[in-house]
């Protein structure tokens, strides 16, 4: 199958037009575009330039007329509040209708810009597709953030209104969101007239007169409205991510390129089809939530699950698996960090016992690497073909993939497979020159990208440019490292800054890790370089135990340096491990190396706006005095 693949992806790369003008037609179109690609403005790229269209129509109204109105394009699992409901294509047209209805209303037009601070609740799913009916740019912010950052996006983006709900949900309780909400519109310098406010019963809120309106009052009386056509290139949200200056940056992603894209993929990667289930474990906080539990699976015509809970605790590691079976989902999308946190609690996979998963053909894992003991965990547990893949919040759909719906190849671990059609992947050296097979490099895409990508960042061409275009003329650079085989095979080892240079010699944390999650005993596991006179920098290891291992602090030390001497060589100079009850991450799963190095090195930093508990920095902090490292007073 893989010269199938590499046929389909040469195609995209020769004849760009065509491939993706034919991928355009399985999406509805007011009128068409005059040109498919249009480069005249180069690096700044716009696909389908002229044609006009509109998402939600696409997503929900469509499947309507279809006589798809029936099917429930919505399941809602909740099992923090113990509730479960499905919204039906037809239901979902009412729901969204309204609401765009209100907005038009209010004021809120064509262009203006929409901020989103809710939960993992249908509404919040309402909100974005409403935003898109009326062609205003909603900006999603992860329900939860700290005030000031809010506040920062709030500045940024200007919106005219502000949808949010009375609280969130976690295992630890409930959150309550209108405090976080009403501090971050007093920092805000932009001023917000108008807030809509989803009172949850788990929590009532303060609504302050003149400005803040209750839902449920609203949708009441909100009138229906109809798709506004828009441009193919005019923005559907702006997407904030972290920047390297603490300053978040506005990913713009548009109407036309971003349908296009996302139908081809959910069909092609996902073999998800009209009537399918299709279930990403992640939040509307973040991209994966964005393309493929709202917009992706809603543009083919599949049944999306939106989940409100966690992989584990709620109420246990069992509850994937179980709600996979109750709602027959065929394409299970999680990341790596949530199979781990239930292998850690279920090593043994005792909670499958009993729960019938034929109804699952793919799991699909995404958002950091996944070592390959992780993904072999997964693939013996389940028995599915466990497809890791590889994307980022910028490109917004995935980069490398195994064509799952199209022509399978062999899964090597380790390894997201191969670029997926449109994308032309290269590994470089610091000059720009491809590097041979097998060797390490900077991994980046050459332009133009294909469309459903990034345009630009919000209001900040200059900032686009140069934290993306500028470093390599020609090609958009990814920020990670990582090499190809010689089949053509990628591989992303770490972030660029993620490399330890050992007396010259520069190794990838992600082998690290790899390495010493293959220990029977290490469920998962961190590496940073941390400073040493002698070489410049030196390994230090912080590794999580599955549940019942039962290890001497010196037994554990002993076998993990073992083990990467063994696997990596001498060279690694790897003397320095521990073990840690929990390791920082953000709420996506992304372990924060970085704060970690920093802490390490007794350096100045912030805590990042999207960790998803705090009080880890004080447990790797304790770790690390202990191992003559982070001051404990710093």
């Amino acid at each position: 199958m893989i010269d199938k693949n590499k046929q389909l992806h040469a195609k995209s790369i020769a004849q760009p037009e065509s491939f993706w003008a034919e991928a355009a037609s399985k999406i509805d179109w007011c009128s068409s575009w005059d040109k498919v690609l249009d480069d005249s403005e180069a690096p700044f790229y716009h696909w389908f330039k002229g044609g006009k269209m509109n998402t939600c129509y696409n997503a929900v109204d469509r499947h309507v007329e279809a006589g798809r109105g029936d099917q429930i394009a919505l399941q809602y699992v909740s099992p923090v509040t113990e509730s479960e409901y499905g919204i039906s294509y037809r239901e979902l047209q009412a729901q969204v209708s309204r609401l765009a209805g209100y907005m038009d209303s209010v004021g809120v037009k064509k262009g203006d810009r929409v901020v989103i601070y809710m939960p993992m609740v249908p509404e919040t799913a309402f909100a974005m597709l409403a935003c898109a009916r009326i062609g205003a740019i909603h900006s999603v912010v992860f329900g939860g953030f700290a005030a000031n950052e809010l506040a920062t996006r709030i500045n940024d983006a200007k919106p005219k209104l502000v949808l949010s709900a009375s609280c969130g949900i976690e295992p630890s309780g409930v959150i309550a969101y209108k405090p976080l909400l009403d501090d971050a519109l007093e920092q805000a310098t932009h001023k917000v007239d108008r807030c809509l406010i989803l009172n949850r019963s788990q929590l009532e809120a303060k609504l302050q007169p003149e400005r803040d309106y209750d839902w449920q009052s609203a949708m009441a009386t909100a009138p229906n409205i109809d798709c506004l056509p828009v441009d193919a290139t005019d923005p559907l949200y702006v997407l904030y991510t972290s920047g390297t200056t603490g300053q978040p940056k506005g990913v713009v992603r548009d109407n036309g390129g971003h349908a296009v894209a996302l139908a081809w993929s959910m069909k092609h990667i996902y073999d998800i089809n009209a009537g399918d289930t299709f279930w990403a474990a992640s939040d509307v906080g973040w991209v994966v939530g964005h393309s493929y539990i709202v917009y992706g699976p809603l543009l083919v015509g599949a049944t999306s699950i939106l989940y409100e809970g966690k992989p584990v605790g709620t109420p246990d590691p069992g509850a994937f698996w179980r709600t996979i079976a109750k709602y027959r989902v065929k394409s299970f999308f999680t990341a790596p960090t949530a199979i781990r946190a239930i292998k850690r609690d279920d090593p043994d996979g005792d909670y499958l016992q009993n729960v019938d998963l034929a109804c699952l053909k793919n799991v699909f894992l995404a958002g950091e690497r996944c070592d390959p003991d992780t993904l072999h965990w997964a693939e013996d547990k389940l028995q599915k073909p466990v497809i890791d893949h590889w994307w980022q919040t910028e490109t917004g759909w995935p980069v490398a993939a195994n064509l799952m719906g199209y022509a399978p190849v062999v899964v090597k671990a380790g390894s997201p497979a191969l670029a997926v059609p449109g994308y032309q992947i290269d590994v470089v050296d610091v000059m720009g020159d491809e590097v041979e097979p097998n060797e390490s490099g900077n991994v980046v895409i050459k332009l133009p990208l294909p469309p459903g990508t990034l345009t630009t960042l919000w209001q900040n061409e200059q900032r686009f440019q140069d934290s993306y275009l500028s470093m390599y003329p020609g090609y958009y650079l990814t920020g990670d490292a990582g090499y190809k085989d010689e089949d053509g095979y990628l591989y992303i080892m770490s972030r660029i800054d993620d490399i330890i240079n050992v007396a010259g010699h520069r190794l990838s944390t992600g082998r690290f890790e790899e390495v010493l999650c293959q220990h029977e005993a290490v469920a998962e596991a961190a590496v940073i370089g941390v400073k040493d006179v002698l070489k410049g920098q030196v390994p230090l290891g912080l590794v999580v135990l599955k549940k019942g291992a039962n290890l001497s602090d010196d037994e554990l030390n002993s076998e993990l340096m073992s083990l990467v001497r063994q696997e990596i060589g001498p060279v690694a100079s790897f003397r320095l491990v521990s073990a840690v009850q929990k390791l920082p991450k953000t709420r996506s799963g992304k372990i924060l190396r970085g704060t970690m190095r920093n802490i390490a090195d007794n350096q100045s930093y912030k805590v990042p706006a999207t960790i998803e508990d705090p009080a880890t920095l004080d447990i790797v902090r304790n770790t690390l005095t202990r191992m003559g490292y982070a001051d404990a007073h710093v």
